[in-house]
């Protein structure tokens, strides 16, 4: 059964298992309820569109904040496991009755950036308890009901204000990893004259000279520029072999030792799949028109 808790005081505040008894909102306004759904399992993968905000794709356990002023709905396949887990719905007079829990919702409601967190595993047990806790009913006795009810939600507040900066630590970690790569690449071009090989030559060289994982560079250079590490590199290489092609007299040979292929015909392939036309055939090309 659903926890009810419509008490003398202003507010109201109800919590359910997702699915028991096909518990809906249907005698609750929609525009009056802000409802919190943690998804322990199942239920995915699916959508969730949220106002102006691009789609939420959720694949794995999640903490939903849903406002009841951001236009929202979702997009589930057929045949998908039915999802576990809790919600709950409160009106604003619920929480604003103590000035931290107001304060507290206000933050996480106001101006979202989104909606969904992922919480670990050990976070995701203790939000279990806490929906577990309010929704046995065990205290619908207790004199301070509510305000028991409350510190609950401060809790769960508190857990996604915490994954909130944890994201926002790990996303500025993620852009120094892309800056750091980013600078390491730029910094071995132009070639020293006389010719001097590059040291880096692949994704796996950047990784082990920055101290990451190659999968985890590539993940966060991809996420924070919109290419993969070698798209990158293989920039950089083509644009210093077109210059040195037409601005110097090395070989080709040479060019390609430099730019760390270890034969001429693997840098000839490289370039031709870049140019359309041989590294010789390209500098031809140059020597004519000049």
């Amino acid at each position: 059964m659903a926890t009810e808790i419509i008490g003398k005081e202003k507010g109201t505040f109800r919590v359910a298992a997702i699915g028991e008894n096909k518990c809906t909102l249907e005698s609750y306004n929609r525009r009056d309820f802000y409802k919190i759904s943690l998804v322990t399992s199942g239920g995915t993968p699916c959508q969730l569109l949220y106002g102006s905000l691009k789609p939420f794709l959720i694949t794995k356990p999640a903490l939903v904040f849903l406002s009841p002023l951001v236009p929202h709905s979702w997009v589930v396949p057929e045949n998908i496991t039915p999802a576990c887990g809790y919600f709950c719905v409160f009106d604003e007079a619920f929480v604003n009755t103590n000035a931290h829990s107001g304060r507290l919702a206000n933050e996480i409601f106001s101006g979202q950036k989104s909606p969904v967190y992922f919480p670990v595993e050990a976070d995701l047990v203790f939000l279990e308890t806490l929906f577990t806790r309010m929704h046995n009913g065990e205290n619908n006795e207790y004199q301070n009901r509510n305000d028991l009810i409350r510190t609950y939600l401060d809790l769960i507040f508190h857990e996604a204000i915490k994954a909130g900066h944890e994201a926002k630590n790990q996303e500025r970690g993620s852009l120094r990893l892309a800056a750091a790569f980013m600078r390491l690449l730029r910094q071995q071009f132009p070639v020293d004259l006389p010719l001097q090989a590059i040291k880096l030559r692949t994704a796996s060289d950047f990784a082990d000279t920055i101290a990451v994982h190659v999968n985890h560079l590539n993940t966060v250079v991809q996420k924070a520029t919109g290419k993969t590490t070698t798209s990158h590199i293989n920039e950089q290489i083509y644009a210093e072999a077109k210059s040195l092609l037409t601005h110097t007299n090395y070989t080709v040979s040479e060019i390609a030792s430099c730019l760390g292929f270890e034969y001429q015909s693997y840098f000839n392939r490289f370039f031709k799949r870049q140019a359309g036309v041989s590294p010789l055939n390209f500098r031809k090309s140059f020597e004519k028109y000049n």
